[in-house]
């Protein structure tokens, strides 16, 4: 059976739903990444594109996952309350969009987890040799509503892994295709893309030793928010994402280690923004498709903002946030009904 990306021309197999797929591609014999043990961050090794065996990540495309979870009210409010929105959400409602990133919780034990907080790679995803890992944009289709108070089933499919030589070194990217329903019914059909790469040099630019300046945002919003994401912030959101990447909390990891110059606002803490703000200056219209891309990433050291504005026939939406310097860190495009 092939699976063709409502989003893309690629056709590539789709596995079983299951955890652990028959003639699985091999990891390393206690299951670490080669790079992700505990301690090899902290050496920050360089990694060649000949060090990355690519036919053997691309074994992982096709795999495939199923999780299921109840889509409670008493989250969403928790997400309400960390969003600044005053409204109480009650089972029959309807979830808003962007929200189902709260559930379908990936639950790995404390042994489990490389030194960055994720889970370590080599069971669902691939084992890609490279320490930092970013959330670099997706699509979103939203066929119908999500229930609060009704069970859903997600089924998550690797649709592709390649490396790229970049700039400063080996690049991989894995696209994830996402599909969830309720009662059989579908609901959300999304492919995430993950990129990862070398950790950063000594100021922050990886390998460079100087960050470039960022790409200035467009000046033609017509409408405009602007975010304080202090620490409080970020660890709600990683709380109810049950997200344990250090980059998000542990500021001494995330500078020290990683190379940044703060703590790192989650990336699809920041879509969820974009589309709150569609909500607020465009509450009875539905969203329909959704796509986004990070471009650059913002930190809880100083606030950035969230601008938009409407098409001309009103059937489409431009997003995008920036930060403090009026520098684009995330664009994002939706359709509406």
């Amino acid at each position: 059976m092939w699976l063709k990306s409502p989003f893309g021309n690629s056709k590539l197999p789709v596995a079983g739903r299951c955890r652990k797929m028959q003639d699985e591609p091999a990891c390393p014999p206690d299951g670490h990444d080669p790079i992700f043990v505990r301690g090899a961050v902290d050496a920050a090794p360089t990694t060649s594109m000949s060090q990355i065996d690519t036919e053997h990540l691309k074994q992982w495309a096709g795999r495939s996952e199923s999780a299921h979870d109840l889509i409670s009210a008493g989250a969403a409010n928790a997400l309400a309350a960390t969003l600044d929105r005053d409204e109480h959400l009650a089972d029959g409602g309807v979830l808003p969009p962007l929200w189902h990133w709260i559930y379908f919780w990936s639950v790995a034990p404390m042994s489990g987890l490389g030194q960055d907080g994720h889970a370590r790679r080599g069971g669902f995803l691939p084992p890609v040799p490279l320490p930092r890992r970013m959330w670099a944009g997706g699509r979103l289709r939203f066929d119908a509503p999500l229930l609060l108070g009704v069970q859903a089933d997600k089924t998550s499919t690797i649709l592709d892994v390649s490396v790229k030589q970049g700039s400063t070194g080996p690049l991989a990217f894995v696209t994830v295709a996402h599909a969830i329903a309720q009662d059989g019914k579908p609901c959300i059909y999304e492919e995430h893309d993950i990129v990862y790469r070398e950790l950063a040099g000594p100021s922050g630019a990886s390998g460079s030793g100087k960050a470039a300046p960022g790409k200035p945002a467009p000046a033609d919003a017509q409408w405009t928010r602007v975010i304080d994401p202090d620490p409080v912030l970020l660890f709600r959101y990683s709380a109810l994402t049950f997200n344990g990447h250090r980059i998000h909390y542990d500021r001494s990891y995330a500078t020290g280690v990683e190379g940044y110059g703060g703590l790192i606002v989650h990336g699809p803490l920041i879509a969820t923004l974009l589309v709150d703000l569609l909500r607020r200056e465009l509450p009875f219209r539905v969203l329909k498709t959704f796509s986004f891309r990070a471009v650059s990433p913002l930190f809880d050291i100083e606030r950035f903002s969230l601008h938009g504005k409407l098409s001309d026939d009103g059937s489409t939406a431009t997003l995008w946030a920036a930060n403090a310097r009026g520098e684009l860190a995330m664009q994002a495009e939706a359709t509406l009904a």
